[in-house]
């Protein structure tokens, strides 16, 4: 996905990689894209770090201005993080977005 102006988060999560992206286009629904880069882990366990943070992805996105696009990077951590984890760096890296 191409993001024209791009807010980046600077702090480091254990398991979403500081690369967590937003970008708004007004009147669009809210979307969101994932990076699990082979740098989590093989195959099996990319797939699940990304249904993981699919499912946290859906219950957030609502809550997100309309026209936002999000890149969300999972960061290597992600793979042996548990779902509370991830949704706890996930909270926090979207609550510095939507306050800057």
């Amino acid at each position: 996905m191409h993001l024209d102006t791009v807010d980046t988060v600077d702090d480091t999560f254990d398991t979403v990689d500081d690369t967590v992206r937003i970008d708004e286009t007004p009147g669009a629904a809210p979307v969101a894209g994932l990076v699990v880069s082979k740098a989590v882990g093989g195959s099996v366990v990319r797939h699940r770090v990304a249904r993981r943070l699919r499912h946290l992805l859906a219950t957030r996105l609502p809550a997100l201005p309309a026209g936002t696009r999000l890149v969300v990077r999972a960061a290597p951590a992600a793979a042996t993080a548990t779902s509370a984890d991830l949704g706890a760096d996930l909270d926090r890296a979207l609550a510095r977005l939507v306050r800057s």
